[in-house]
């Protein structure tokens, strides 16, 4: 398979054949994550980041630093000169000359595209306003296949913004290529963008309900999310969702022994943090996956890894 000189700016560019050579790929980085390796010693990686993000930056960097490489770029708009009124093509046709790769995270959909058309060096999308988190999916399905050993045949359900929550909006996108059940638990007006909706129904189970305390006892995967007040219009209107769902020890006493519990991060209020020592919590673990699964991309994108 060819990855090098790839883009990735949705999870809809992946087959589930390319998704599992990725998998496999961040498996072998594990022993590399630990004691280091310089396969990409001389490599720049540019992480321009127009929105904050603590676990997606550092993970970049972490992985671009474990593989021998170098990080540099912006975490602050205020110190880009973007500030001075530069257009993100003019941004990105600048960056590429400092670097071998870009890491893109901005607040307007279809930013990472817009990007990688102008680009001549790979562009991967670190989260595009409301729309997609592809390597945020990726993560998501290795933590998955790593705690259960599988994806296909189990029941995922999904929790919280699914309107406004790109890094759902991607998993679905991926979790449609296995053979799973998915169950979509959200407010009525946080409900699952509908051309996700539409792209993923016609390839596997979905059902939406607002009903969590019933989704529970049958799931083997429970991915919560926050809701995501900076993405809505009208503050009143998250004031009437916020803290819709929260899941406690009370809420997991009738729940599979065997769930895992996964959340992109940060959270606010929907798991308690007594959930943090139960042997389901694994949100934790997850965020050292983006690492090693960010540390596959990497290498594949720039030809280190074959």
């Amino acid at each position: 398979m060819e990855f090098q000189d790839r883009d990735i700016t949705s999870i809809e560019d992946f087959t589930r054949q390319e998704i599992a050579y990725i998998l496999n790929k961040a498996k072998t980085m594990e022993p590399l994550a630990a004691k280091g390796s310089d396969i990409l010693k001389g490599k720049i990686l540019a992480n321009i980041f127009f929105e904050p993000s603590t676990r997606t930056r550092l993970s970049f960097e972490s992985a671009m630093l474990k593989l021998g490489g170098n990080n540099i770029g912006f975490a602050d708009v205020e110190s880009a000169s973007v500030k001075k009124g530069e257009n993100l093509a003019d941004t990105i046709r600048t960056v590429e000359n400092y670097a071998d790769i870009i890491a893109l995270r901005h607040p307007l959909e279809g930013a990472a595209k817009l990007a990688a058309e102008f680009a001549k060096i790979p562009v991967i999308n670190a989260g595009s306003g409301a729309e997609e988190h592809p390597t945020q999916a990726l993560v998501d399905l290795y933590t998955i296949q790593k705690e259960r050993q599988k994806i296909d045949g189990l029941k995922v359900a999904v929790v919280g913004d699914l309107r406004y929550g790109r890094t759902v909006h991607s998993l679905a996108y991926a979790l449609s290529l296995y053979d799973v059940e998915l169950t979509l638990v959200s407010p009525e007006t946080l409900r699952m963008r509908r051309e996700v909706l539409r792209a993923i129904q016609s390839k596997i189970s979905v059902t939406e309900t607002q009903n969590l305390e019933k989704t529970i006892p049958q799931a083997d995967v429970l991915y919560v999310t926050r809701i995501q007040k900076e993405r809505f219009p009208d503050q009143a209107e998250y004031a009437k969702v916020k803290g819709t769902y929260r899941i406690d020890l009370k809420s997991l006493a009738n729940a599979k022994k065997d769930l895992v519990i996964l959340h992109p991060l940060p959270r606010v209020d929907e798991i308690s943090a007594e959930v943090d020592s139960t042997p389901q919590a694994r949100y934790f673990q997850q965020v050292w996956n983006g690492i090693v699964v960010r540390m596959a991309l990497l290498g594949l994108l720039l030809g280190a890894v074959k």
